[in-house]
């Protein structure tokens, strides 16, 4: 995996295993690899991965239980907040983009549905 040098690889980690949770990938309740697997996986040092790791039982995404490993937060409300941010952040990296291009919100908006039609 690349990863972008400007900024911290355990940032990017975190947001890559947040949006395995929000997307659905790991499941509410479903216990999510070991550290030595993510490493593997991600081609990353085991302590950056736990640190990630820490950033989501911090952020509520996921929970660490003793002598079992981490589990996928069950509270839905938290992934479905975290969802929901997440693509207010898409939207606002979008809309910055379409501004650019001058395009007007009434045109933004019908290319967002002719474009969602035809991606569906």
């Amino acid at each position: 995996m690349s990863f972008d040098d400007s900024r911290p690889i355990w940032i990017q980690l975190a947001e890559i295993f947040g949006q395995k949770i929000v997307s659905g990938e790991w499941q509410p309740g479903a216990k999510i690899p070991s550290v030595r697997e993510l490493a593997l996986e991600q081609g990353a040092n085991p302590n950056t991965i736990q640190r990630a790791l820490g950033k989501l039982d911090d952020d509520g995404l996921t929970v660490a239980e003793r002598a079992q490993g981490r589990f996928v937060t069950g509270d839905e409300s938290v992934i479905q907040r975290r969802r929901e941010e997440s693509a207010a952040a898409q939207t606002d990296r979008h809309i910055v983009a379409l501004q650019g291009l001058g395009l007007t919100l009434d045109r933004a908006v019908n290319l967002l549905k002719q474009r969602w039609d035809t991606t569906n």
